[in-house]
């Protein structure tokens, strides 16, 4: 399922503004190892943001494109076998 959510021309969501403007939209990556994949972008140098979020449902971290726009990669928790 796809999902799109404009937020308001004024929002901080986002972090900081950049030199094009404000951003309204934001793309969300789903990822598998959220540390190991930050680990491998600090490496290739792309622009993290240091802070994190953890929730009952996921970690999410973000970094920023070339063009400056923030993007969001969240780990979905892992469910643990429920039947034992």
């Amino acid at each position: 399922m796809t999902t799109w959510s404009l937020f308001p021309e004024n929002t901080n969501y986002f972090g900081p503004g950049n030199e094009k403007g404000p951003q309204q939209a934001m793309v969300n990556y789903r990822v598998d190892d959220l540390d190991g994949l930050l680990t491998q972008l600090s490496a290739a140098g792309v622009s993290i943001d240091p802070k994190r979020e953890d929730y009952d449902y996921g970690r999410f971290a973000w970094i920023t494109d070339p063009e400056g726009n923030r993007i969001e990669l969240w780990q979905p928790l892992v469910e643990s076998d429920k039947s034992e």
